[in-house]
């Protein structure tokens, strides 16, 4: 049996079962996760597993991060994602059916749950990520902090959000969202945009 080191991403979309269309959260959930395969380098590619879970890895934790944060902004503002990150070594039990197992997923699942416990206590009801590994409470805390800003964002923000980190320019955003540049710049500087993206190139 072999085992390869990884960074676990296990998914659930938060209040799905009060979804009246799941049809539709199946297909918008697809859609991201297939966006997220494309841009990113995943070991094994974001995959619906059962319900409204899904599932992945990647060979680093920049990567895994930035794909979890993908996910997440490309469902919100109709729906939000949980995220569990774990880290560890990963086997394949069954390749023809693709069932694996190992610490990796083991730590990914303890992840998505503190995740949800913590998002049911209010003074931690914005955590929507969590990361079991190697200096896991810097992480975290990062996490944390991100989780906050992009939970609090409107529709705008959060398209403003996603289009400087494909590489856009504010004024690009601005002529699409039909306001103006130094408008985009308020919000950048009001929601915290700018300091997610810079966030972002540091770590790359």
């Amino acid at each position: 049996m072999i085992f390869t080191v990884e960074y676990t991403v296990i998914g659930d979309v938060i209040g799905s079962r009060d979804v009246a269309d799941r049809e539709h959260l199946h297909q918008v959930l697809a859609s991201a996760l297939r966006e997220v395969n494309q841009t990113r380098d995943p070991l094994r590619a974001l995959r619906i597993t059962v319900g409204d879970e899904f599932q992945g890895s990647f060979g680093d934790l920049t990567q895994a991060m930035a794909a979890v944060l993908d996910v997440r902004v490309a469902m919100l503002p109709d729906y939000d994602i949980r995220h569990g990150i774990g880290w560890g070594e990963v086997s394949t039990i069954d390749a023809a059916d693709g069932i694996e197992d190992g610490p990796g997923w083991w730590t990914a699942r303890e992840a998505i749950v503190e995740a949800e416990s913590l998002a049911a206590v209010p003074a931690t009801g914005s955590v929507r990520t969590r990361f079991v590994g190697p200096s896991a409470s810097v992480v975290n805390a990062a996490l944390n902090c991100r989780d906050h800003l992009v939970g609090s964002m409107s529709a705008a923000s959060l398209r403003i959000l996603a289009g400087l980190r494909d590489g856009l320019s504010q004024r690009t955003l601005a002529e699409e969202l039909g306001i103006s540049a130094s408008a985009v710049s308020q919000r950048v500087r009001r929601d915290g945009i700018g300091v997610i993206v810079l966030s972002e190139r540091s770590q790359s």
